[in-house]
């Protein structure tokens, strides 16, 4: 029975050495090994022996993103607002010796770090811009914290402002500010548009007096082209009238010399000649109330011999 507890003792004496001595690290990891209490070296991942009551495993530190939120804290701007904001930020570890000995609580001084920046940048800017440049605030406080973390072997890779709150009285004021610049807007955008208003209808109306300046100057050049053809066309009627009437009379002349030449022509032209006379005078003595009669008025024979002088002078004229 002594014997088989000696067994036992020995059995795990044996399997806490081996614990002891073999080190699996796993992946994304890095095991800080002391000696004797002195830095020895930095284990990566895989199967490692160390070496027992001598070496020892100080700090484990993991080599993926650290995601820590950074708490809320008060901040002043340039305008003297106070505004509350809180944010995330990203480390990974870089250097594992630095990150064990460099800091007591890397994770503590990055977030420490972040906040008296973030308060820095805060106050150098107005509200507005707090809201306006937020990725400029994230890339001050990133470029900040990451050049005093340097000496502690971690790596600040990026932060982002989570939330920024407001006194309820400057939430009001903002409320109130935006609500005037959206009448403003209003305002300027209906006056913009009664503007333009304006100027398409002085447009449409003078284009549209110019279209009846146009139309009328038509008007008036066709009615002149009509009133000249007008003229032209009575002109060449008139013409037309008058050689018609010149041609129909020489016809009429020709037509009584030739007759004048036959038997009998020229009593019959007398006779002719005396009852036109005679018609002439009746129809003065009908027309007016006042009648001059020539001095030989009896003497009808004569003034016809002598119509028949003139009648003669004209045949013999003609070819």
């Amino acid at each position: 029975m002594q014997g088989l507890i000696i067994s036992a003792l020995i059995a795990l004496g044996v399997i806490v050495l081996l614990g002891m001595t073999i080190r699996v690290v796993p992946q994304r990891s890095v095991y800080v090994v002391e000696r004797l209490g002195k830095y020895r070296t930095s284990l990566e991942a895989g199967l490692h022996i160390l070496m027992p009551f001598i070496d020892k495993v100080a700090y484990k530190h993991s080599q993926k993103e650290i995601v820590r939120d950074v708490p809320r804290q008060s901040c002043i701007t340039k305008d003297n607002i106070e505004v509350s904001i809180d944010g995330v930020m990203y480390l990974q570890v870089v250097d594992p010796k630095s990150a064990s000995y460099g800091v007591d609580d890397y994770v503590m001084a990055a977030q420490q770090l972040a906040q008296t920046t973030l308060r820095s940048v805060i106050g150098k800017i107005d509200l507005d811009k707090t809201f306006e440049e937020r990725s400029e605030i994230n890339m001050e406080v990133v470029k900040a914290v990451d050049e005093a973390a340097q000496p502690w072997g971690v790596k600040v890779l990026r932060y982002e402002v989570a939330d920024i709150n407001l006194p309820a009285s400057i939430k009001d004021a903002m409320e109130k500010q935006v609500r005037a610049e959206r009448e403003r807007r209003a305002v300027v955008a209906e006056s913009e548009g009664d503007r333009q208003a304006a100027i398409n209808r002085s447009e449409g109306d003078r284009q549209a007096a110019i279209n009846r300046s146009e139309g009328e100057k038509q008007e008036m050049i066709n009615i002149s082209e009509g009133e000249k053809m007008k003229q032209i066309n009575e002109a060449e009627g008139r013409a037309r009238q008058i050689e018609l009437i010149a041609q129909a009379t020489a016809t009429g002349l020709r037509e009584v010399a030739t007759a004048v030449k036959e038997d009998g022509g020229e009593e019959a032209v007398s006779l002719r000649i005396a009852e036109q006379y005679v018609s002439a005078f009746e129809k003065l003595a009908k027309e007016s109330t006042t009648l001059l009669l020539p001095s030989n008025l009896s003497d009808v024979g004569g003034t016809v011999a002598g119509l028949q002088k003139v009648l003669k002078t004209i045949d013999r004229t003609q070819p």
